[in-house]
């Protein structure tokens, strides 16, 4: 019972530290949604287009991007960007620009594989009832593409969450960095259980979310 208490009163001390490393997680995690979702349609698009000259360049940047890990982005967009163009960035830019190139290429997959799914005859109907190209898709092709992208957009977001632990690595006070700074000064483990709990509680919301998100979807059809 003694034991109980003292992990009680040691949470509650901890807490207001942990809740501090939340919200820079949750500030990584915001702002690489917010701009990689645009950023991986527009990718998508450029990608789907056969009069695009930068489409070869787009095949390669996704390449890359999805071909090397997300840890060696951050660092090189830490420590290279400065080196390269002689400027000074702050490691939570660094940590969200990385993650915004990141996540933009596996979204742009995604959206490419769910608007080249859409049945042809979509198309010719939409241009039977006298719809431009860009109607076409942005009234007939894209909201159709982005319910059948909705699952694979959950799995790639749920994945974020997990992800956004790698920017400890660039001394950024997130949730995973603040949990080992108590590790290592405190001597337990203890704060690594709380940081896996506020992680898996963010992952629950997300999937209900998500989950409801596909549910009004589906009741819509």
């Amino acid at each position: 019972m003694e034991k109980i208490l003292e992990l009680i009163l040691y949470t509650k001390q901890l807490l207001p530290y942990m809740l501090e490393g939340s919200l820079v997680t949750l500030k990584i995690f915001v702002f690489t949604l917010i701009f990689s979702i645009p950023l991986g349609l527009v990718l998508a698009l450029g990608k789907l287009s056969k009069a695009n000259p930068l489409k070869p360049v787009i095949d390669l940047y996704v390449l890359i991007m999805r071909g090397t890990p997300l840890m060696l982005q951050v660092l090189f967009v830490y420590f290279g960007a400065p080196m390269i163009f002689d400027i000074k960035i702050s490691n939570s830019f660094a940590a969200i620009l990385a993650f915004v190139l990141n996540y933009a290429a596996y979204f742009a997959e995604i959206f490419r594989g769910s608007i080249i799914s859409i049945n042809k005859g979509q198309y010719e109907a939409s241009f039977a009832l006298g719809f431009t190209k860009v109607k076409t898709l942005f009234f007939i092709v894209l909201p159709q593409a982005f319910r059948t992208a909705l699952p694979a957009v959950t799995n790639e977001t749920i994945t974020l969450v997990k992800d956004t632990a790698l920017v400890s690595i660039i001394s950024l006070e997130d949730l995973l960095r603040t949990a080992r700074l108590a590790v290592q000064r405190d001597l337990t483990v203890f704060p690594f259980f709380i940081a896996g709990v506020f992680y898996l509680i963010a992952t629950l919301i997300l999937t209900w979310g998500f989950k409801k998100l596909e549910e009004r979807f589906a009741f819509s059809e």
